[in-house]
């Protein structure tokens, strides 16, 4: 990558300048962060521990909790220390792995969230050929080409705008490295290739989106021909937590790279990279637990046999 002879780090954008802001941000990160490790920690040490919940659709939301689970760990930790620390400062190296990470993540993430929906429509819609289309083969196979796609999406994306030069100082107006900020460092017209680039990522996550679209169209109109209303109850018990989970991780992303300049800001920017960067890895497992009744069930049972294998070395 041409650039890293000329610039050996960048300037991430401060919270505040306050030691006192500087302090209550690092507090603020250190809580959400903590909550995200324990929501995402307990769905995938659940998911793996309890065999009646070894089935495709719980193995999708343990993976996608891997992926919240990276997300978060790749922004908030340095942004917390340098919140600490006071500083802004984060190597060129860094701000390379950290932007291909973070793109790894959110799109193995999204790729997930269309097999997840996938998952959903056959169990709902065609629930006699589930156990044939959804085999744990063919689960495996859609994890790995959900994250084997993250990875070269991420790679293609991190080399292209890394090739690019940059000429317009080393300050990125962002708390970490995201493409849209790295861009306006660039030279004249030199990002129009990766403007290009970003098009047609545009197109395949339009077309995805599309999918879920189509697929809770069918889901709903099947869930509607449910003659009990506890059938239609759990069926939308299971459908209600991924629904809510896409709506904001799409919501907040397209509005965070599609949104035209004439709105943007530095505060608007850093309000909304949170939203999508911060907030759907700490949201999301509190979702998904708090409609899905087997998930509690099971969470329940492992604190309950938890504190009763602990309680006797306490007392001891």
């Amino acid at each position: 990558m041409s650039n890293g002879s000329s610039i050996t780090h960048f300037l991430l954008l401060a919270f505040a300048d306050k030691r006192d802001l500087q302090l209550f941000h690092f507090w603020l990160f250190l809580g959400i962060y903590l909550a995200a490790l324990l929501g995402n920690g307990l769905i995938i040490t659940t998911v793996a521990c309890d065999h009646h919940l070894h089935t495709p659709m719980y193995f999708f939301l343990l993976n996608l909790s891997l992926v919240e689970l990276g997300s978060i760990s790749t922004t908030m930790p340095k942004s917390m220390v340098n919140s600490l620390w006071g500083t802004r400062d984060i190597f060129y190296q860094g701000c390379v792995a950290q932007l291909f990470f973070l793109f790894f993540f959110m799109s193995a993430e999204y790729f997930l969230l269309n097999v997840m929906a996938y998952d959903r429509y056959v169990a709902i819609c065609k629930p006699l050929h589930y156990g044939t289309l959804l085999g744990s083969r063919a689960c495996v196979h859609m994890a790995a080409a959900a994250w084997g796609s993250g990875f070269l999406y991420s790679l293609l994306h991190t080399a292209n705008t890394f090739s690019i030069p940059l000429c317009k100082g080393n300050a990125v107006d962002q708390f970490f490295c995201e493409i849209p900020q790295i861009l306006k460092l660039s030279c004249s017209d030199a990002y129009l290739r990766e403007v290009g680039l970003i098009v047609v990522s545009v197109c395949i996550v339009f077309g995805c989106f599309i999918f879920i679209v189509l697929s809770y169209v069918q889901i709903f109109r099947a869930v509607l021909r449910i003659p009990s209303q506890q059938g239609r109850h759990k069926a939308f018990s299971t459908c209600v937590p991924h629904l809510a989970v896409v709506s904001l991780f799409i919501i907040t992303g397209m509005f965070a790279y599609l949104k035209p300049p004439s709105v943007s800001s530095p505060s608007l920017d850093l309000v909304v990279s949170v939203l999508y960067s911060v907030v759907p890895p700490a949201v999301n497992p509190f979702i998904y637990s708090m409609r899905n009744q087997e998930l509690k069930d099971a969470l329940k049972n492992h604190l309950v046999f938890f504190n009763k294998n602990n309680l006797p070395s306490l007392h001891k």
